[in-house]
């Protein structure tokens, strides 16, 4: 299952690093754009912190973050992620935590990262969609493209 979710990861890294990408040579300064991205990362920094124990990171959910700073965040995140899943080997556990309301929940771990990766696809395609309808050129982040790119298929 760490194999998995190393892929799994290593490809959500890369796709982040792709729209930052697309976002930072477009210059794109759309607002309802960057929330989304801002968004996205600000979650993968929240769950980290949750399944590691750690007070609430600095990062708000709903707070858009300007695209120097998102640059920045991806790199953070998508590091930490990988260090602890290469430093942890069982992710098959509940954890007891209170969402951004403060409501008590239990999850499975494995669950919860197989969530956030979904979570972060889902917003990257609200991204992909806005910078069509603004004119801008998104980028494919599908994770057969990732696979395609990784395996020498393709030119990333």
């Amino acid at each position: 299952m760490k194999e998995y979710f190393l892929k799994l990861y290593r490809y959500n890294a890369w796709a982040n690093a792709r729209v930052l990408g697309a976002l930072t040579q477009q210059k794109v300064q759309h607002e309802k754009i960057l929330t989304l991205m801002s968004h996205i990362l600000s979650a993968q920094f929240l769950w980290l912190h949750r399944i590691k124990g750690l007070a609430p990171p600095k990062y708000e959910l709903w707070k858009k973050y300007e695209l120097v700073e998102l640059v920045s965040m991806g790199n953070e995140v998508g590091k930490l992620w990988l260090s602890y899943l290469e430093e942890n080997v069982n992710f098959d556990r509940e954890l007891v935590y209170k969402n951004y309301m403060g409501l008590p929940f239990t999850n499975n771990v494995e669950h919860i990262m197989m969530h956030l990766v979904n979570h972060s696809t889902y917003h990257r395609g609200q991204i992909a969609l806005l910078m069509r309808e603004n004119k801008f050129e998104p980028v494919n982040t599908d994770f057969i493209t990732y696979d395609r790119v990784i395996t020498g298929q393709l030119k990333d």
